[in-house]
């Protein structure tokens, strides 16, 4: 190597400048994370996840991933944890970090070598949980079958499922590479269920935040100096009011009566929202699952398929099913009622169970069916197939619509036609030429009641918009409309102390209620401890003395809640101790320890593999999620991932 650069060759300077130009870019691409990048990204690229190599972003293994991907996941989120949907913005970075972790995860399994091939792929899908819908009795339904799979139940091409799938394996393959070697011993598993077994019951004594809330009584000087110090609080605290007269029109006082609907109205409106009457094909199941705990190893699996297999062989002898049921099944929510689900609907439950469902007759049990949940045995009660409602038997229906549409509009046209006579006569004289009740409100708020009306937001809204003595209105009002003049109003104004005197009160007992209610329940707590007793401690300070019945740390208690949260400590306790006050923010609470149970020896042998499994799944988790933390920490460190400040955003999607 020396002799070769040492000869006086052009080849040689052009090879060796090559070679420091490399350098040179490698070091700036390293050391400068986001050189390539600046605040002027645009486009619905959220984020970009860069493969690693010689020259990092140029080796051709960078994924994006992009704004409605993003927005995607969030949405399913929003959807799965039953929120509102003013939190979808709030999920949005939940999202983004969920998917660039999944991104990283599979470059690094990538770089481990963890790929799948097809076979892989195929040997996954004819045994995993896609087998029942995909391979029923072992054979592959058919490549066309397999695509109306995908696309009904993922709305996705056969390729991009195989991806994803792979994907996804790809991420449990290294999940096990990782934490493969996580263990417990027996000691931790035995200390582990104990805790979790043990049951304590206790004296409380309650200490009610309504009650010590009315001990707070300051005086007029008290609040007084409350009110300057909380001037800018109480500023314009009297909103602005309006004084408002108006008449309401009802279905019953429109001229020419109620309307009539012809025949041929009925029938074009059904023609139209044929969609509404649709009846969806669904079955009415009863279920038998022994259940299989994430993560559990391959001989409780093997456990709970040979239990579910002896139930299904009781049952093909004649065993009654919901009995079996009742005694057998880990499924809480219909174990009680011999495993009914009552009717289901395709898209409502996992593919593998939905395909077994909707595969069997009437009467009919299925074969042992796995899910992630663990083994099922499916007896299908009855079936509906898809079908239309006819016509008749929805008419009814369809003509109580007609007519409160209808109803409506006329309403409309005589409350507009009403509010311009008034215009022109006055709305007094208005309201006694049609014989309707004039009605003349107080000053109101703008979210106030309006008296007499089932909905007066409307005419409130408005209200506030128009000035004092402009032309009558007509709004709608809930179960009809009406027409309505703003006669005066009052501009919102700062409330003198005395006007405000009752208001201050409140907002002043708020302010000390917490520091009141700490100081009391701290004052029961060493009471109680003094005389030890808290019987006597509890009717010296008013405190009302509850007993609870033995109870877990995952019970609810009441007036304290769960326990787990509210309280964790009371479990350290031995009987006769007295705990650390708890404050509920509705109560303050003090707890005596009464009984203390554990379990014996024998349920703790009993429970010891399946207490081991939890934890060790417990533990994978652990260490799997600081590996993705760590994983993607060097990732960003690196320069690897690149945030696009500015994505766009796109309009939210509709569920499938």
């Amino acid at each position: 190597m020396i002799r070769f650069l040492q000869k006086d060759s052009r080849l040689v300077k052009i090879i060796f400048a090559f070679i420091i130009v490399i350098a040179v870019v490698t070091m700036v691409i390293t050391l400068v994370p986001g050189i390539f990048y600046d605040d002027a990204t645009t486009g619905d690229t959220y984020a970009t996840v860069h493969g690693g190599g010689l020259l990092g972003r140029f080796s051709g293994s960078s994924t994006v991933i992009t704004m409605p991907q993003v927005q995607q996941v969030a949405e399913r989120m929003l959807q799965e944890q039953h929120l509102p949907d003013m939190v979808l913005p709030y999920l949005i970075p939940r999202a983004g970090e969920a998917l660039i972790q999944r991104e990283v995860l599979v470059q690094e399994a990538d770089r481990l070598g963890l790929q799948l091939s097809d076979a892989d792929l195929r040997s996954a899908l004819q045994t995993g949980p896609f087998a029942p819908a995909l391979f029923p009795n072992g054979q592959f339904i058919g490549d066309d079958r397999y695509a109306d799979f995908v696309e009904n139940y993922y709305h996705v091409s056969v390729q991009d499922f195989e991806s994803q799938i792979k994907k996804e394996l790809e991420i449990d393959r290294l999940e096990s590479m990782v934490t493969g070697g996580a263990t417990v011993s027996d000691q931790e598993v035995r200390a582990a269920y104990i805790q979790q077994a043990t049951k304590i019951k206790f004296d409380y004594a309650v200490l009610n935040a309504d009650d010590i809330r009315k001990q707070i009584n300051p005086t007029d000087a008290e609040l007084q100096t409350f009110f300057k110090q909380n001037a800018s609080r109480y500023q314009n605290a009297d909103p602005e009011m309006r004084k408002i007269s108006y008449f309401q029109i009802a279905a019953d006082q429109l001229p020419g009566g109620a309307p009539r609907l012809s025949d041929a109205e009925v029938q074009s409106y059904y023609q139209q929202h044929l969609a509404d009457y649709q009846v969806p094909e669904e079955v009415t199941v009863r279920h038998i699952l022994i259940a299989v705990p994430a993560g559990a190893d391959a001989k409780t699996d093997q456990a709970a398929k040979q239990k579910a297999e002896a139930l299904l062989k009781q049952i093909r002898s004649g065993a009654d099913f919901a009995e079996l049921a009742k005694k057998n099944s880990d499924d809480p929510g219909s174990k009680d009622s011999g495993g009914e689900l009552g009717p289901i609907q395709r898209g409502v439950t996992v593919p593998p169970f939905e395909s077994a469902a909707f595969a069997l007759q009437p009467g009919q049990v299925s074969d042992v069916v796995k899910t992630q949940f663990g083994y099922h045995i499916i007896k299908v009660e009855a079936k509906q197939t898809a079908h239309t409602k006819p016509l008749d038997e929805v008419k009814q229906a369809i003509v109580a619509t007609l007519t409160r549409q209808a109803e409506s509009r006329q309403e409309e046209a005589y409350a507009r036609q009403l509010a311009s006579e008034a215009s022109k006569t006055g709305l007094a004289k208005t309201a006694e030429a049609h014989r309707l009740q004039m009605v003349q409100t107080d000053y109101l708020p703008q979210n106030g009641q309006v008296p007499g009306l089932a909905d007066g937001s409307k005419l409130l809204s408005a209200a506030f918009t128009a000035q004092p003595g402009a032309a009558p209105q007509a709004v709608s009002a809930g179960d009809g409309w009406a027409v309505f003049q703003v006669q005066s109003s009052q501009p919102a104004h700062t409330p003198t102390f005395e006007e405000y005197k009752a208001h201050l009160l409140d907002d002043f007992r708020e302010q000390q209620l917490p520091q009141l209610l700490a100081r009391k329940t701290s004052e029961l707590a060493d009471k109680a401890r003094a005389e030890n007793s808290l019987a006597q401690a509890a009717k010296e300070l008013g405190a009302e003395l509850k007993t609870s019945d033995l109870l877990g740390r995952n019970a609810q208690a009441p007036d304290i809640g769960d326990l787990a949260s509210a309280a964790p400590g009371i479990f350290d306790l031995k009987p006769g101790e007295i705990g650390k006050p708890i404050d509920t923010a509705r109560s303050g609470i003090v707890v005596k320890i009464d009984q203390v149970q554990q379990p014996d020896a024998q349920e703790v042998a009993r429970n010891l593999e399946q207490t081991r499994s939890q934890l060790i799944s417990d533990r994978r988790e652990q260490m799997f999620s600081v590996f993705v933390g760590d994983l993607t920490r060097s990732y960003e460190q690196r320069g690897r991932i690149h945030m696009n400040p500015h994505p766009q955003s796109t309009a939210p999607s509709q569920p499938s």
